[in-house]
């Protein structure tokens, strides 16, 4: 049984709900003097579903993900020098030298167009490595959107695309969505129409979980799978996102748990704690609870209460627009 999407808006929640954005929301491309700076979203999955192993090694994905409002930022600039400079710099890590996706992602889109321009890039890392929100593959794909709209490469999304998919199985998502049904290895891109609007409280619980070592270590359930594919499909039929969501539904929680039993625990605690169900976010550190309509200073409250009693980081997010 496939996942179908059907082409209609949304009908979640009444209007008085959903939560007021300003006009002036936040964009991604912004021009800074003679440079571009780019924002990376970070993602979260509201669904992850394993359906097995591929022939390839790989594992057969079918997961519902979301572009949420905390961004980390490339900053685009001509160079003094030749060639690609590249530095990271902000309050998390990433690698600061070439295997960095944003350079790598640089270099890759400059030979495919027989371009040899001499860029600076700048990444202010804000969103942590190791946490399943999609950092990485959102600074590479914002550095191939960046780089075609800066030096004015006149390359299509397909063509965008093709390279994403070079670099990394889920970077093409970034370059879609906001909100899209992401199967294969994560590649392939079924783009539901936005009209899922949450706020949630993102848990960061400072842990570096190995997507490798999770996959690795993930034990397959036939049966589990077919149960929430089937309830998941039948949501996905009438665009019940927010049903869909509240599912919690991510067949790597068990391995991401089995390799940190710590996580297991502050699940348990931020459930009890905030008296919602808590989602893992991909293959893990990050946790998040979906607040349905509260307001700013209400969801601020739960992050400060899930913050001072577990020690975690937590930040309040909304879903992205773009």
């Amino acid at each position: 049984m496939s996942i179908r999407v059907r082409r209609r808006r949304f009908q979640l929640v009444p209007s008085s709900c959903r939560y007021k954005r300003s006009m002036n929301d936040i964009r991604q491309f912004e021009r800074i003097g003679d440079g571009l700076l780019v924002r990376a979203p970070a993602k979260i999955n509201l669904s992850l579903l394993v359906a097995g192993k591929r022939p390839d090694g790989f594992h057969e994905l079918e997961t519902v993900m979301a572009k949420i409002d905390w961004f980390d930022e490339i900053m685009i600039e001509r160079a003094t020098g030749a060639g690609i400079e590249f530095a990271c710099q902000g309050p998390c890590w990433a690698p600061n030298d070439v295997t960095n996706l944003v350079y790598r992602a640089a270099e890759l889109i400059l030979r495919a167009c027989g371009r040899s321009d001499d860029v600076k890039l700048t990444l202010t890392k804000n969103i942590p490595a190791g946490s399943g929100l999609g950092s990485g593959s959102s600074d590479a794909a914002a550095t191939l959107a960046g780089l075609n709209a800066y030096l004015d490469l006149g390359l299509s999304k397909p063509q965008l695309m093709d390279l994403a998919a070079r670099l990394g199985s889920d970077i093409a998502f970034f370059l879609n969505g906001p909100l899209a049904v992401c199967t294969g290895r994560g590649e392939k891109i079924s783009e539901l129409p936005a009209g899922f609007d949450f706020v949630a409280v993102l848990i960061l619980p400072g842990v570096n979980s190995s997507t490798k070592e999770v996959y690795a270590h993930y034990q397959h359930d036939a049966a589990l799978y077919g149960r929430l594919h089937g309830q998941i499909a039948a949501f996905l039929d009438k665009n019940r996102v927010d049903l869909l969501a509240g599912m919690c539904a991510n067949m790597l929680e068990g391995s991401c748990f089995h390799l940190h039993e710590e996580l297991g625990d502050l699940k348990q605690a931020v459930q009890t704690l905030s008296n919602r169900r808590v989602c893992l976010s991909g293959s893990g550190s990050a946790m998040f609870c979906l607040l349905g309509c509260l307001d700013s200073e209400r969801a601020e409250n739960v992050r400060d209460t899930i913050s001072e009693k577990t020690g975690c980081k937590c930040v309040v997010v909304r879903n992205n627009r773009w």
